[in-house]
């Protein structure tokens, strides 16, 4: 049905038109755009290059650039620092490439629809985006005349495109039936040589030149001439320079350099002595290899002798606090295992060889005097899933610190727990050769084969396993520092706790506490007046242990009936208080007593919710438990009452779930991490977004502010560690919070309270009846912090407050006390099944 002169065209145009429209639909943009620039990315200390396609080098000004999930890392290894281009669509970067000029960088990613992407380098700014692979792209290349960009995508997209990037426009196209891996342009632009499984193609673009057609042209490819080769994986291509311009270089992943003549023949090639090899650096003077072991062969390009091989990176499992003479490098022992080499790139100016090994180290390495190669910079990161970031507390005055200020610590899948300090100021260690940030690595154990990224060694597969459902369930899940700074708690992914001790880095106690990995590790803090370390696995048990007494067994809880996620202690109204949430959507709130046998948690509350919850903490004045949970939200819980406060929106997308939540040192903001692999931080009190972050490609697995407010660390199952600096008004917002509550004489982590909380005796802890009560929203409160109390409805969300001190028969509706007196009390029904 339409109006009189008009039709559903028009009117859509009008609505269209309507400047209420426009107004909403802009508001909210720039909102987004103020957000994401409260919080700048500041330090990169991780890498994921996956071959020779994820290393390129500015040949004018040297600048090496490297992936880090969605981020793209431009270093300068002679200042080392760092500059950031993030991939604003979330994808991950696959593969980029340098233009001939230095000015532009071209990026292919994967996922849905991914794009290629060309960047400005100087400003850091998007300037093409390149639309037409379907599941990732591979490989990107300039050619050497700046005018065509070639994009590769993965197996399943079987695609080549020749894109004239100003215009956004695919001038040539065909199909590639292979799993191709690498692309190289001739020096002359004429054309381009595509290499990768039983595969070396030869694609020629002088017709696209000649043709004045808009439409894309079949792109003409000639195979190259294998031979006897022919079923070789061959994992990197180069075309020659100079005298050599002609020629093509390949590489075998057998181990075999291969060259091409100007008639695609297979002419010569040369055995590497190698296992694997993995990538090639053609220069006018030399081609470089990179083999397994850590070993960067040299040959001639003229005749493929053999010129030289350059100095090995590290050797599995070094103690890097130890190298601190360039020396020390060089000096290995026997039966010593080395990485392998993933990608090379030179630095033509410089004369400089940047490699990458596959425990996710980058070297650049001076090859000027071949006799005397030297080491410019060198860093060593993660090579697998990094699962929780633990900043060194500031300890309380008359205690001795074990690691400098500004230290944190991460754990990783790789087996290993690092220290790193990216101030400069680490007064704990001496300066190691090896790298800037990375001060120790606790090794777990002798096997080196966890440090070694498997995915990442040239053979074309950039499809990583899931760090969660991944079969080798090796590594560090959790750890936590305890609050006087001297011990660090970790547990593995087989429930084995170990306790180190920070000043010697010694491991002090090592007992299989649990049946499944430890999920949650919590050391209570000074003012409860205790010194307890729990323990939570996917076994569905707590164990508390006493860290005074040796970490002796005082308590087994095992009332959830799930995975627990998160278990807290805090001192409360004087009562020290456990909180702990899992799976079974269940809070159980306990209180601690004093019993002949020691030190005694019993269930006060019980709190059951309709979602999953994953994590929780504890704000700093102790009153609220702010818990992240699978519907996106954040609820707040009283700690005292166990009454559910507040419930907010803890992401800005519709999708995912909310996985960890971490308030800041002065408990004014909270920080989120969605398995959208979004960051954002709320106000605490009043639920609204004041900054929102992205750059992981993976799950956000841990997230701390640190001590200073300044800065907030990310860690991500994509192996990166992501330190981002806080606006300046959110730093000074957090501190001035602090002195408030210093001065009010509220505790907070910073500075413990001098009373610690005293623990009631069993006998008389509570002398009220039990009570079953359903939520309801009928009671609000507002108190003098402004935290609104708002309970949700739901026939299956049951609130069992519970005092511990009585116990309930449903028969008879008689409440036994444990002083001998009996009441009548009112029966209540049971109620819903809890799930």
């Amino acid at each position: 049905m339409t109006v009189e002169g008009s039709t559903i065209k028009s009117r859509i145009k009008n609505l269209l038109r309507s400047p209420s429209i426009k107004l909403r639909r802009n508001k909210p943009r720039n909102n987004k755009e103020n957000l994401a620039n409260k919080v700048t990315l500041e330090k990169v200390l991780g890498i994921t290059t996956s071959g020779n396609r994820g290393l390129a080098c500015d040949p004018r000004s040297g600048l090496v650039a490297y992936p880090a999930g969605c981020v793209v890392v431009l270093l300068n290894p002679k200042k080392n620092k760092q500059h950031h281009i993030l991939n604003s669509s979330r994808k991950t970067i696959t593969t980029l490439s340098f233009s001939p000029d230095g000015k532009y960088l071209v990026t292919g990613e994967s996922g849905h629809m991914p794009a290629v992407r060309v960047w400005e380098v100087a400003e850091r700014t998007q300037v093409a985006e390149l639309q037409e692979h379907k599941y990732g792209v591979s490989c990107v290349a300039f050619s050497p005349n700046s005018k065509y960009i070639v994009s590769v995508g993965y197996q399943h997209d079987m695609i080549v495109n020749v894109w004239a990037w100003k215009k956004n426009v695919v001038v040539a196209a065909n199909k590639v039936s292979s799993k191709v891996t690498a692309v190289s342009f001739s020096e002359d632009s004429s054309y381009f040589v595509t290499a990768g499984n039983r595969h070396v193609k030869f694609w020629y673009l002088d017709h696209t030149k000649s043709s004045k057609v808009n439409a894309t042209l079949p792109l003409l490819g000639r195979s190259g001439l294998l031979g006897e080769l022919r079923n070789n994986f061959f994992s990197d291509v180069a075309c020659g320079k100079g005298r050599k311009a002609e020629s093509t270089f390949c590489i075998t992943s057998s181990g075999l350099l291969c060259e091409f003549n100007e008639k695609r023949l297979l002419d010569k090639w040369v055995e590497l002595r190698t296992s694997l090899a993995t990538s090639l650096s053609v220069t006018e003077e030399l081609v470089f290899c990179g083999c397994a072991d850590g070993t960067v062969r040299a040959f001639s390009p003229t005749n493929l002798h053999f010129v030289c091989t350059l100095p090995r990176p590290h050797s599995l499992g070094t103690d890097i606090a130890t190298v601190t003479e360039a020396s020390h490098l060089f000096s290995y022992k026997l039966d010593t295992r080395f990485p392998d080499t993933v990608a090379l790139t030179y630095d033509p100016t410089n004369r400089w060889l940047s490699c990458v090994y596959n425990d996710h180290s980058l070297y650049v390495w001076d090859t000027r005097d071949l006799r005397k190669v030297g080491k410019v910079y060198s860093a060593l990161y993660h090579s697998a899933c990094v699962w929780s970031v633990e900043v060194y507390p500031e300890v309380a005055d008359g205690e001795q610190a074990c690691l400098s200020p500004g230290s944190f610590l991460t754990c990783s899948s790789d087996n290993t727990i690092r220290l790193w300090n990216t101030d400069g100021h680490s007064t704990t260690f001496s300066r190691n050769v090896i790298s800037n940030d990375l001060q120790k690595i606790i090794y777990m154990d002798n096997n080196t084969t966890a440090l070694l990224d498997t995915d990442c060694t040239g053979t074309g597969n950039t499809e990583k396993a899931d760090p969660q459902t991944s079969e080798n369930r090796s590594g560090i899940r959790t750890m936590c520092v305890s609050p006087d700074g001297q011990h660090l708690a970790s547990g593995d992914r087989t429930g084995t706790l170990r306790i180190h001790e920070l000043r010697s880095m010694e491991e002090i106690l090592k007992v299989e506490a649990h049946d499944a990995e430890i999920l949650c590790l919590e050391y209570s803090k000074p003012e409860t007046g205790l010194k307890l370390l729990a323990t939570a696995s996917r076994d569905r048990l707590i164990h508390v242990l006493d860290a005074e007494q040796d970490y002796a067994l005082l308590q087994t809880l095992d009332e959830h009936s799930s995975s627990i996620t998160a278990v807290r202690f805090a001192a409360n109204e004087g009562k020290v208080r456990m909180i702990s949430c899992g799976a079974d959507k269940s809070i159980y709130f306990r209180t601690a007593q004093k019993t002949s046998e020691g030190t005694e948690f019993t269930r006060t509350h019980h709190i059951v919710r309709k979602t999953t919850l994953y994590d929780m903490d504890v704000d700093p004045t102790r009153k609220y438990a702010a818990i992240s949970c699978q519907d996106r939200c954040i609820r707040i819980f009283n700690i005292s009452n166990g009454k559910q406060k507040k419930l907010y929106k803890g992401s800005q997308g519709e999708d995912g779930t909310l996985v960890k939540v971490q308030t800041d040192p002065s408990g004014l903001y909270v920080a989120t991490s969605c398995s959208d692999k979004n960051l954002s931080i709320f106000d605490f009190y009043s639920g609204e977004c004041v900054a929102t972050m992205f750059g992981h490609s993976e799950i956000v697995t841990g997230m701390k502010f640190t001590n200073d407010c300044k800065h907030l660390i990310s860690v991500s199952g994509d192996s990166c560690i992501f330190v981002w600096r806080l606006n300046p008004e959110l730093t000074i917002n957090m501190r001035q919070r602090l002195s408030e509550l210093k001065q009010k004489g509220k505790p907070v982590q910073k500075t413990p309270s001098h009373k610690p909380a005293t623990l009631s005796t069993k006998r008389g802890a509570y002398s009220s009846p039990a009570r079953v009560t359903l939520s309801s929203d009928s009671d609000k409160e507002v108190e003098e912090d402004g935290i609104e109390e708002e309970e949700e409805e739901g026939p299956d969300e049951v609130s069992l407050h519970i005092s511990s001190g009585s116990s309930t028969s449903e028969e008879t509706g008689i409440t036994d006390d444990r002083y001998g007196s009996q009441r009548k009390v009112k029966k209540v029904s049971p109620g819903p099944v809890l799930p």
